[in-house]
């Protein structure tokens, strides 16, 4: 979170790239009926960022499943094209080329939210907010700012820490732990006011409670007088969360119940949408 704006809210990615049970599994049953070696291509590009963008060629293989020919020709492929490149160690990373598919499709992406994340600014007055858990960092893609003069404002594009905030804890709360644990690392987290929680362990303890009750929230945790609010995004096909922050104050005016519940009607019809289901959900339910 920047500031408060009189006119600021402000990992290991999820194992096994969103349900996936490999390229080998997935493409022997058959189950998308796609080109093959298109598929397979993207499931090493998708382990590859499950694994922290770094994996040798036999650990490729050992997570897709896929016969070691296969891994070199789709390896070589992608390299030529600048998808992906060797190391000095001979490990294959992910590539430069992807940075310009990536930076579009995080702006395409805050631009479908829109319609939904200005019917959460509506319903709460505060300023409405969509997240993604990216390499360990939660990255800002979306917001649609308050009417209020003092309000949250965040630069969309911005990346911070995830123990800190509402969304990076909530989405933290869905990696099976060991995800959660590789992300938080076993030192002190930075703190950034005296109510961030700067224990790993502290903070895992908390995380069965936040996924058992649907959100999380940050309590003046990486801004001095402001608290926020936070969900999952179900459906959506990378970890994303949506959040409302405000004043610590004008937040805790809001109902808790009433506020989450709203939020999670609203990030479920988000996460049809993105996830490829009604596209003619945005209104659906909205008041």
């Amino acid at each position: 979170m920047v500031a408060l704006n009189s006119g600021t809210h402000g990992g290991s990615p999820a194992h096994g790239h969103n349900g996936k049970t490999g390229a080998g599994t997935r493409t022997a049953n058959g189950a998308s009926g796609g080109v093959q070696s298109l598929e397979r291509a993207f499931d090493l590009l998708e382990l590859l960022a499950d694994a922290g963008g770094v994996l040798t060629l036999s650990e490729l293989a050992a997570r897709s499943g896929l016969p070691m020919p296969t891994i070199h020709r789709l390896v070589r492929t992608l390299v030529a094209l600048g998808y992906l490149r060797q190391d000095a160690s001979r490990r294959y990373t992910l590539g430069p080329r992807l940075i310009r598919l990536g930076e579009t499709a995080g702006r395409l992406l805050g631009s479908w939210a829109r319609p939904y994340l200005a019917e959460l600014m509506e319903a709460t007055g505060e300023t409405a907010n969509l997240a993604v858990l990216e390499a360990g960092e939660v990255v800002y893609v979306g917001q649609v700012p308050s009417r209020h003069s003092m309000r949250m404002f965040t630069e969309v594009g911005r990346r911070v820490q995830p123990h800190c905030t509402a969304v990076g804890k909530v989405l933290l709360a869905q990696l099976p732990e060991a995800d959660a644990v590789r992300v938080l690392g076993g030192r002190p987290l930075a703190s950034h006011t005296e109510h961030t929680v700067t224990d790993p362990g502290t903070l895992l303890a908390q995380f069965p409670r936040i996924k058992a009750q649907g959100y999380a929230v940050d309590d003046q945790e990486q801004e001095l007088g402001v608290r926020c609010v936070a969900v999952v995004v179900p459906g959506a096909p990378t970890a994303t969360a949506l959040s409302v922050s405000g004043p610590e104050n004008r937040i805790r005016a809001m109902e808790e119940g009433w506020m989450t519940t709203r939020m999670q009607e609203i990030a479920y019809r988000l996460g049809q949408r993105l996830g490829g289901g009604d596209q003619d959900s945005t209104q659906a339910g909205a008041n």
